[in-house]
């Protein structure tokens, strides 16, 4: 009889344990269809930045922000966005100070000063060649990049290697006197020269 007591009593646990497995499968699908929706609108918000019309919207705005900024060469290391902005407050308000840096959050020495009003980049070149922590500052106005285009720059020799010497042409020989197949060989010197 104990027997059959046990028996009962392990299709119950396992009626619990399907119906725990049956719950945990549900809200996995649920958390799978929340998942998808979020991608799904995701990938709609990434297809509206792609659109054409967006992208050209974006391009005027960053033209139209280029025309109130100026590029400031030459800046210390030492400088702080408040003292450039305090430099450059008597040409304008200035809406935003950025000193570049590299990936180690050290400065690179030059800066972007944007103001809201396009008339102040007039007064900003006016500046050019001025003195700010005892260096001339470099001023000109801030050059939109056009997306796509990159600056061609020709290939220009080493000026460290010797130039490559070309030997006088010598015609193939009728009868090769190194034998069948055998071509006489005209070696440079050893040198690394990779762009030849």
């Amino acid at each position: 009889m104990e027997g059959n007591d046990v028996d009962m009593a392990a299709p119950e646990n396992n009626d619990t344990e399907l119906d725990d497995m049956k719950r945990r499968l549900k809200e996995m699908e649920d958390e799978a269809a929340a998942l998808r929706e979020m991608q799904a609108k995701v990938e709609k918000e990434m297809g509206s930045v792609q659109d054409p019309a967006a992208a050209a919207t974006s391009q005027v705005n960053r033209e139209e922000i280029d025309s109130r900024s100026v590029f400031v060469g030459n800046v210390d290391y030492s400088c702080t966005p408040e003292e450039v902005q305090q430099h450059f407050q008597s040409c304008g308000t200035v809406n935003r100070v950025t000193i570049r840096t590299d990936k180690y959050g050290q400065p690179k020495g030059y800066a972007y000063v944007e103001f809201l009003e396009p008339e102040a980049v007039q007064e900003a070149l006016l500046l050019n060649e001025s003195e700010l922590h005892g260096r001339q500052l470099k001023v000109t106005a801030k050059r939109t990049n056009i997306p796509g285009m990159k600056q061609y720059r020709p290939r220009r020799s080493n000026p460290f290697m010797a130039p490559r010497a070309r030997g006088p042409y010598i015609a193939p020989y009728m009868f090769s006197p190194y034998g069948y197949g055998k071509v006489p060989r005209f070696r440079m010197p050893m040198r690394y020269s990779p762009y030849y």
